[in-house]
């Protein structure tokens, strides 16, 4: 799935919500990985924020526990 026309039909809901459920896990990974790196890159929470258009406090709050979590 790398482009639009790959995806299933959403006249098949079945398909189309399995892969919406599939490409949330990888949207989620893949921002994850991201924010871990930026932060070992000494990006500041500011900064993060930024890029995921979202607030530094809504940044800090979904990311700072598992961020925390690894380096302990």
């Amino acid at each position: 799935m790398t482009d639009i026309k790959s995806l299933p039909n959403p006249n098949n809901p079945e398909e189309a919500l399995a892969a919406v459920t599939s490409l949330r896990l990888l949207a989620d990974q893949l921002e994850r990985r991201a924010v871990e790196e930026a932060v070992a890159q000494g990006w500041t929470w500011a900064q993060i924020a930024q890029a995921l258009d979202i607030t530094r406090q809504a940044a800090h709050k979904r990311h700072a526990a598992f961020i925390n979590k690894k380096e302990t």
